[in-house]
């Protein structure tokens, strides 16, 4: 296991030798938003993850801590009573000993900032030398909002100050915890789940390219080799953000739909019995539906027409909501943080207008 050096704001963070295995502390019992899995039953073994958006939160006391990591794939940054006191950066495998804080209670947060669709990465804990500085986990929040989507929702390349990135430059620029879902939840202080890929669409991939789309994707916890078997998670507000990859480009020939009809069709059927689903999973949930104004309208007007279905159904908490006017100056024409800010601010205004949301009402 390889050890970490860096510093914090004000001070060093120190380490000492650890093996890949050896038991470094006491674990942290953890508060966690977004999907993981368990890597076993032993709690010091921690959890795999894929999802954007992630986080874990833990309570402590004392003057240190240490962060265990096998992740090859993510930057992280780390916060400290509030301050972020390190970013992480594709950190491996090994141990981070964070300190000298204070020696009083603290909460720290771990946030992932990056999209890793393609890997999965393994938080295996927050751990103290001494069992009489573990504290209890943060409560979760009563209020939870999920977001599903695609790049939009991810925060794709949102940081760049630039259009035209490379690939290792849109990775480095994103920063899901700076998009509009983030930084709506947190504005309710909600704990929040992010399930969205970049360049998934409802049935059709961006330009007609490979993978799951969403709605077949969303039933994996890792992709493809664990399938989400949580109950426990149950949100008031569903935020769902679908339609860019199925429409924004021209169909090619050897693709299952020969006519745009029968792509919106599909889109259609497959959008409604999508929410559908969710509403089984998820009975009180309010639903909001988004979408941009590109592709002349075409994406708006095939989420109104789902819209129109569900309603017919008999869905009534349901609502569209526009994300027009953003100016794509992000990687490769995709929002910008002031673009996320625009439509977090749409959100909130939309939830604060209707405060019994939160009470399932």
């Amino acid at each position: 296991m390889r050890l970490f050096n860096a510093l914090l704001l004000a001070g060093t963070l120190l380490a000492t030798t650890a093996q890949a295995g050896t038991p470094i502390g006491y674990p942290l019992p953890l508060h966690i938003g977004g999907r993981v899995a368990t890597v076993s039953a032993d709690p010091a073994q921690g959890y795999v993850h894929q999802w954007p958006g992630t986080y874990f939160e833990a309570r402590f006391k004392g003057k240190e801590i240490s962060l265990r990591l096998n992740d090859q794939t993510n930057i992280l940054n780390v916060y400290v009573d509030g301050q972020k006191v390190q970013t992480v950066n594709r950190p491996g495998e090994g141990d981070i000993v964070l300190g000298p804080f204070a020696d009083t209670e603290h909460t720290i947060r771990i946030e992932k900032l990056t999209e890793s669709a393609s890997s999965s990465a393994q938080f295996t804990g927050l751990f103290v030398a001494d069992a009489n500085n573990v504290r209890p986990a943060p409560l979760p929040s009563p209020r939870r909002i999920e977001f599903i989507g695609d790049s939009y929702t991810v925060g794709y390349g949102n940081t760049s100050s630039t259009r035209t990135c490379t690939g290792d430059q849109v990775w480095a620029t994103t920063n899901t915890q700076a998009a509009f879902g983030p930084v709506t939840a947190k504005h309710f202080k909600a704990d929040y789940r992010v399930n969205a890929i970049s360049g998934r669409g409802i049935v059709r991939n961006y330009n007609g390219g490979e993978g799951l789309p969403l709605p077949q994707a969303y039933a994996y916890t890792v992709t493809p080799d664990i399938k989400d078997t949580s109950e426990s998670w149950n949100p008031q507000v569903v935020v769902i953000g679908l339609g860019t990859n199925d429409f924004t480009t021209p169909l090619h020939g050897g693709e299952v739909w020969t006519t745009r009809d029968e792509l919106h069709s599909d889109y259609e059927q497959t959008y409604v019995a999508f929410v559908q689903s969710l509403r089984a999973q998820y009975p009180g949930a309010y639903f909001i539906l988004m979408a941009t104004d590109q592709a002349n309208g075409e994406i708006q007007s095939e989420v109104k027409k789902v819209l129109t279905a569900l309603r017919a159904s008999g869905e009534s908490r349901i609502d569209f909501l526009p994300m027009n006017g953003l100016s794509f100056g992000g990687c490769n024409w995709h929002p910008t943080t002031a673009d996320d800010t625009q439509v977090a601010n749409s959100l909130i205004g939309f939830l604060e207008a209707r405060p019994e949301i939160w009470d399932n009402k």
